[in-house]
C-alpha cells in the first residue's frame, strides 16, 4: 500500500488547492483525478466559456470601432475555428501550469477512478492508497430536466456545447442563471438567433432584481427573445428534421419555440455516486455530502469540499473550502468561511457582479436596510468606452452604517467587485468604502459614488 497523510479525490480547483495547502503544512498528499487536473472549471466550464465570451466581445468592439474614430477595412466576421483554437491554447497553458504547481509541491498525481474502500483507504485501479485523511472534491455535472434529458444532439449540456465544431443555426436556452445568460450573451453577439427561457420572474434570478431587468433589456435589444416566468412542458417536446420544438407556457399562453439546439442550463448536481461512500459513515442528502464548518463529514477522517457539498457552485469557493479543509486536517483551527463575502459574477455583456446581501435579502433577515444606486451613464470612463449600460447598487444597514453588499452591472465589473468583497471581509462601513480615494477617470469610481450616495457625502449628487 502507498501511504499518504492526505488523499484528495478530484483534481479540480478545490482538490488541487487542498492538496497543495496540505503539503505547505508539512503533510504528504496524493491527488486522484479520472480525467485531467484542473477539473470542470478549466476544461469544460469557467475558462473555455470566458474565452468564447472574450472572442464575442472582441467581435463587437471591432464592429464598434468607427464610433471611436477607428476605421476597420473589410467585413468583420467571426472565425469560429479560431475561437476554439484560442480557447484550447488558453486551457492547455493553464493545464500545464497547474500540473507544474502540483508537482512542484511533490504531490503525486494518480490518474484513474477512485473508490473509498474504508475510512482510511482509497482504491485506484490496482493501487491501494492508505490515507490519514481523505478529501472528496469530485465536483459536479450538468443536471437534467425530467422528461427533457440531454441526448448530446438536439438537447445538449454546456459540456456538449463547448465541443461544437460549428455554430448552431439557432439555440434555445432553458435556465437564465449564470451559465444560461453567458451563452445567451455569446450567441447574441455572434449572430445566432437565441431564445432564453427562465421559470422564475427574472434572469439571473438569484441576484438583485434590477440587475435582471438591465440584463434582460440588453439581451432584448440584441435580438434575444427573453421569456421569464415561463415553463417548458417537457412531455410536449418534439424533434424532427434537425429541429427541436419546445412547448412553453408563457404569459397565459402556450408558445412553440423551435431551435437547432436546446441548451439545458438548469444547474448542476454533485458527483458522489460510485465513490464507495457506503463503506464509510459519510452522510449524503440529495446527492450532496454533508459536512461541518471545517468540511469534515460524519466520518472523522473524511472531508468534502466544492460542488460535492452543494452550496455556491463556484471555483473560488471550492478553493477556499479546500484551503480550510487542509488546515483542519493539519489541526490549524481554521476560521469558518463567511459565504456572504464571496463575490459572484455572471460574465455576460453587460457583466453582473455581486457580493453580500441584496436589499430584499437583508430585510428578510430583519435588518433595517437601505440601498443607493449610481448609474454608469454618469461615469466618465464608461462614456469614453461607449459602455454606459449598468449601475452600482450598495446596500447598507441604516442603523449601524455597516456595508451589507453590492451589485454591479456593466462593462468589466467583474474586476471591480473584489473591492466590495474586501470591504465585507474587513467589516468596514459604507462610509469607509465611499471615503476611499480612487483615481479619475476610472470605472472604480462607480462603486465609490454609490457608497458616497449612501453616506450622503457625494459632492456631485
Amino acid at each position: 500500500m502507498d501511504d499518504f497523510d492526505v488523499v484528495v479525490i478530484g483534481g479540480g480547483t478545490g482538490g488541487y488547492t487542498a492538496a497543495i495547502r496540505a503539503t505547505q503544512l508539512g503533510l504528504t498528499a496524493a491527488l486522484v483525478e479520472r480525467d485531467k487536473v484542473g477539473g470542470a472549471c478549466l476544461h469544460r466550464g469557467c475558462i473555455p466559456t470566458k474565452a468564447w465570451l472574450h472572442s464575442a466581445e472582441t467581435l463587437v468592439r471591432a464592429r464598434q470601432a468607427p464610433t471611436f474614430g477607428v476605421d476597420v477595412p473589410g467585413d468583420v466576421a467571426l472565425n469560429f475555428p479560431g475561437v476554439r483554437a484560442h480557447q484550447q491554447s488558453v486551457v492547455e497553458a493553464l493545464h500545464k501550469g497547474i500540473r507544474g504547481a502540483v508537482q512542484k509541491h511533490k504531490i503525486e498525481i494518480i490518474e484513474g477512478e477512485a473508490r473509498i474502500a474504508s475510512p482510511n483507504e482509497v482504491a485506484v485501479g490496482d493501487r491501494s492508497l492508505k490515507a490519514g485523511s481523505i478529501v472528496i472534491a469530485t465536483g459536479s455535472e450538468p443536471r437534467d430536466i425530467p422528461g427533457l434529458e440531454v441526448d448530446g444532439e438536439g438537447i445538449i449540456s454546456s459540456d456538449h456545447l463547448l465541443e461544437l465544431e460549428e455554430l448552431p443555426a439557432s439555440v434555445a436556452i432553458i435556465g437564465a442563471g449564470a451559465i444560461g445568460c453567458e451563452f445567451a450573451s455569446f450567441f447574441a453577439d455572434v449572430g445566432v438567433p437565441t431564445t432564453l427561457i427562465e421559470m422564475l420572474p427574472s434572469v439571473v434570478p438569484l441576484e438583485d432584481i434590477d440587475a435582471g431587468r438591465v440584463l434582460a433589456k440588453s439581451f432584448a435589444s440584441r435580438g434575444v427573445e427573453v421569456m421569464t416566468s415561463a415553463k417548458v412542458l417537457a412531455d410536449r417536446t418534439r424533434k424532427h428534421d434537425g429541429v427541436v420544438e419546445l412547448t412553453v407556457e408563457h404569459e397565459g399562453q402556450e408558445k412553440k419555440v423551435k431551435a437547432a439546439k436546446v441548451l439545458s442550463a438548469v444547474g448542476r448536481q454533485a458527483v458522489t455516486s460510485g465513490l464507495g461512500l457506503e463503506n464509510t459513515g459519510v452522510q449524503v442528502d440529495r446527492g450532496r455530502v454533508q459536512v461541518d464548518d471545517a468540511y469534515r463529514t460524519a466520518e472523522p477522517t473524511i472531508y468534502a469540499i466544492g460542488d460535492a457539498i452543494g452550496g455556491m457552485l463556484l471555483a473560488h469557493v471550492a478553493a477556499a473550502e479546500g484551503f480550510i479543509a487542509a488546515e483542519a486536517i493539519a489541526v490549524k483551527d481554521p476560521e469558518k468561511l463567511d459565504y456572504n463575502r464571496v463575490p459572484r459574477v455572471t460574465y455576460s455583456r453587460p457583466q453582473v457582479a455581486a457580493v453580500g446581501l441584496t436589499e430584499i435579502q437583508a430585510k428578510e433577515q430583519g435588518i433595517n436596510a437601505k440601498s443607493t444606486r449610481f448609474s454608469l451613464k454618469y461615469n466618465a470612463m464608461a462614456l469614453i468606452h461607449g459602455e454606459s449600460e449598468g449601475f452600482a447598487k450598495v446596500v447598507t444597514d441604516a442603523d449601524s452604517g455597516d456595508f451589507l453588499g453590492a451589485t454591479l452591472v456593466g462593462d468589466s465589473v467583474a474586476d471591480l467587485i473584489s473591492e466590495a468583497a474586501l470591504t465585507r471581509f474587513l467589516q468596514a462601513s459604507t462610509w469607509e468604502l465611499g471615503s476611499s480615494i480612487r483615481p479619475h477617470p476610472t470605472m472604480s469610481e462607480l462603486l465609490g459614488e454609490a457608497a458616497q450616495l449612501s453616506s450622503e457625502i457625494s459632492i456631485y449628487w
